[in-house]
This record gives C-alpha cells, structure tokens and sequence, in this order.
C-alpha cells in the first residue's frame, strides 16, 4: 500500500500544494497512491499523540510512505531519523519529494540513512552538552536548581496570589470559594495559610457589643 502524509501547522495553512506536489511525483514514478493521511498539528507535538504514530504503527514491509519534506515528518533532526530508521526496518520505503530522498533497501539509502543518522547523534549530544553547561552556569550564580522543597504547582498558585487572597479573606470572603476559585484543596490552602499568611486575629466582640448583650441577656 502508497500512503501519502499531509500536514499543515494550523488551519491557516493549506494542503493542497503538498497534495499537488505528491500528485505530480507519483505521476513520475507510475505510482498510485492508496490512501491520503491529513492533519493539522504543530510538528513540535510527539508523534505517537498524532495521526502519524498511528500510521507508523500500521505500515508493513513492502508499503510505501510519501511526503513532501522530511519537515512533516517532525521539527527536529533526531526524531525525523528515528522514525527513517523504524521504517527502514519494517522494509518500507520512504519518499520525500521535494528534498529528493529515497529511502528504501538500496545501499545509497542505507549511506544516507547512516549519514543522516551521525547527524542527528551529533545533534542530541549538542544539545545534552548545552544542558549541562547551562545547569553549571546557573549553579555558579547561586540559583538554586528543580523545584523547591514540598512545593507543589498548586501552592505556588497560592503564594503568588496571597496579597489578592488575604485581602479576599478581609473582605469576608469563604475559604470553601477562594478554595474553589483556585481550584485547590482545603489542605493545600491550610497549607498556605499556616506557613505563608500570618494567621489571623481570633475575632472577639467589642466591650460596647458585650454590653449590649449582656443587657439583653439581663
């Protein structure tokens, strides 16, 4: 089965050149294309929470896979060879039309394949190198790395927003809606009460208040 795969970054972009291009290569090459494959997504979006994980995963030996650019495939070097590299040990052929690649069972293939695959190593161990220089750098100007210590996403909500929430509580505002409002739970907000907010006065009435009650009370 001849697969082609189309795709668009967002729907303001269109389909139809990639279609046409993929049209006018298979004409070239007396191919007929089975199924098309369509999405818009980002290619920064993993592969296997796309439609294109779902067709890797169904393609055999013997299929083909047509595309555009190897750019469809995804943003990034190392993953566009890993998925060359998968397919290539399914024996399924891979064509990209504009870039001119072919990747199949041919040893011209398998060079490129190699070549494009010494890249992409080189690529991550760049990236990995740049982390650690980045970490170090940070480490020596005092910052200290990862999250805090029994910091959770959902306190630090709470402690950007403590000036706004003491003040709600002045207000007279429930713990249950602030709670609700931030979409936490009481012990997270008791949490945040007891170790970041001063803990409020015990409210008492006032001498002039007592007096009256008393009186009532009399």
């Amino acid at each position: 089965m001849t697969i082609a795969y189309l795709r668009v970054s967002t729907g303001k972009q269109t389909l139809a050149n990639q279609q046409n291009e993929i049209e006018k290569f298979s004409e070239s090459r007396n191919i007929v294309v089975d199924k098309w494959v369509t999405e818009i997504v980002s290619g920064k979006k993993r592969g296997n929470d796309r439609k294109l994980g779902a067709l890797l995963r169904r393609m055999k030996k013997g299929d083909t896979l047509i595309v555009t650019e190897l750019s469809r495939l995804s943003r990034t070097l190392t993953d566009i060879m890993t998925i060359v590299g998968d397919l290539l040990k399914k024996d399924v052929t891979l064509y990209s039309t504009k870039d001119r690649y072919s990747f199949d069972d041919t040893i011209n293939s398998k060079v490129l394949c190699f070549a494009f695959g010494l890249v992409a190593e080189l690529e991550r161990n760049l990236i990995s190198m740049r982390t650690r220089e980045a970490l170090e750098l940070r480490k020596k100007q005092g910052v200290v790395l990862g999250r805090r210590k029994g910091s959770t996403p959902k306190l630090r909500l709470l402690i950007d927003n403590r000036t706004r929430i003491s003040e709600d509580l002045d207000r007279g505002q429930t713990i249950a809606r602030i709670c609700k409002d931030y979409g936490v739970s009481r012990d997270t907000f008791n949490r945040f009460r007891a170790e970041y907010m001063h803990k409020p006065p015990l409210r008492t009435a006032s001498p002039a208040a007592k007096t009256v009650a008393d009186v009532a009370t009399a």
